[in-house]
């Protein structure tokens, strides 16, 4: 079986050159002065939310970054937490195998995914990154190396910790069989009611008119224009579109009823053009795109030349000679599929963004045990969510408070019976914050395996931006 556009098959660590780059990072924290904070030397995120700096050096993870070792026989893999998800299916897609979950973009980790909230089109069936975590490696605050598995206090508590309970060193992950090709059928919607009533019914039966659905995503381009995207997996030849070149993957949605795409293709097709955000640099001009080199049409390009905009206040200064103000709302949010139309309705009037990209989820169905809850995102087992995705800025009245409409995203968010996922600027008040993502119980493992407390509390580190 020839698996179109992937590279060669990317090479294993092994175990040795894992435990070559733990014996770093368990260097890099002995040199962190006694009392100093315990943070990661990274060059890069995929966080939106700034933090106060330190003069401390960081923990050294440059050597945790690979694949140590892919078990096609078992449908498995040990993967290092600062692995990217396009390193990881170069090592997988070989095999006929990728992850569960998948998250949209290139330069996500998989520890990144597992400790904050990756998500996509496999969700609805397979639900979030950790739910198929076996077992993983977590340096704790107090410097050990502690395995956990499902079940045990640290484990669970870890998604959605982002790094205030430790950092995932390995974690052993399940894989699922892809096939070659990806068939895609767009259904158009005038009536999001109608389009959440879809999105329960293939959330439930995995089928829609006949046809099995593996992977299923849509757009709000509008409140009276919708897209929802079903995808199968499949090993029929054919002709497939490409959109890492001049075409852009959502306009597709408006213009075609179905579309085929290598299963490569697929999984990256939102990262080219970062969903839509590509527009901000001019290439969604077919002028510009023709010069624009095909390698830097990726996700973490465009969040470079933001983070450098945003260190050199370029727009910024452009916008207060012309006498604007602007809030930055990026954020994903998840909401029951019965509230999702009145949300992007309240969304599209108050905020007045578009597109909103929708992705659906469940908690993960085991066969003998059904779906685990997680205290810290806490979800209802059996029910659908819809993820609504929104990224840009707003211009706002000159002398707005900041974070005013982030704040009203979460107060109808809450309202509605949704969670916040915290990668971006959040404002909650402690007490609040508290009772939405079960910090005390976080506290409670804080004090076994940080005593000290070198970790940032999640508060702090989500809203305090510390």
């Amino acid at each position: 079986m020839r698996w179109r556009n992937t590279r060669t098959a990317a090479t294993e660590v092994g175990w040795t050159g894992h435990e070559a780059g733990v014996d770093r990072l368990r260097a890099s924290y002995a040199a962190i002065p006694a009392g100093a904070p315990v943070r990661l030397a990274k060059p890069t995120s995929n966080l939106f939310r700034s933090r106060a700096g330190t003069d401390a050096p960081g923990l050294d993870v440059s050597g945790l970054a690979g694949v140590v070792v892919v078990a096609p026989e078992t449908r498995t893999a040990d993967v290092q937490g600062m692995c990217t998800y396009e390193t990881l299916v170069d090592a997988t897609l070989p095999h006929g195998l990728i992850p569960l979950v998948v998250p949209q973009l290139r330069s996500i980790t998989l520890g990144g995914a597992v400790t904050g909230l990756g998500i996509e089109s496999t969700s609805f069936r397979n639900g979030l990154p950790h739910e198929s975590v076996l077992e993983m490696d977590v340096l704790t605050g107090d410097g050990s190396i502690t395995t956990v598995k499902p079940g045990e206090p640290l484990f669970d508590a870890f998604p959605n910790s982002y790094g205030s309970l430790g950092y995932a060193t390995r974690l052993r992950i399940e894989l699922e069989e892809v096939q070659p090709y990806v068939a895609l059928r767009h259904l158009r919607f005038g009536d999001l009611e109608e389009l959440s009533a879809v999105i329960e019914q293939v959330a439930g039966s995995r089928e829609w008119d006949g046809e099995r659905v593996d992977g299923l995503d849509g757009v709000a381009f509008s409140p009276t224009e919708g897209v929802l995207t079903l995808a199968r997996w499949t090993d029929e030849p054919g002709p497939t579109s490409d959109y890492t070149g001049q075409e852009i993957y959502y306009r597709s949605l408006q213009e075609r009823d179905t579309d085929r795409l290598t299963t490569y293709d697929y999984l990256w097709r939102w990262d080219t053009d970062w969903f839509w955000c590509s527009g901000a640099f001019g290439l969604h001009d077919p002028r510009v795109r023709r010069v624009w080199p095909r390698r830097w049409r990726r996700s973490d390009v465009y969040h470079r030349l933001v983070g450098l905009d945003q260190r050199l206040g370029i727009v910024a200064r452009q916008d207060r000679r012309k006498g604007i103000a602007r809030e930055r709302v990026i954020q994903d949010v998840e909401v029951p599929v019965d509230r999702t139309g009145e949300f992007v309705r309240w969304f599209d009037e108050a905020v007045g963004m578009r597109p909103v990209w929708l992705c659906p989820l469940r908690l993960r169905e085991h066969p003998e045990t059904g779906a685990r809850t997680w205290p810290c995102y806490p979800l209802t087992p059996g029910t659908t969510y819809v993820n609504a995705g929104f990224w840009g800025t707003v211009e706002v009245p000159p002398g707005t408070p900041d974070g005013t409409l982030n704040r009203e995203v979460e107060r109808i968010v809450t309202e509605l019976g949704g969670h916040k996922s915290l990668y971006s600027d959040a404002y909650y008040d402690e007490a609040t914050f508290a009772s939405l993502y079960n910090t005390p119980h976080l506290d409670e493992i804080r004090r076994t395996t940080d005593p000290e407390g070198r970790l940032t509390p999640l508060y702090d580190k989500a809203v305090r931006r510390r």
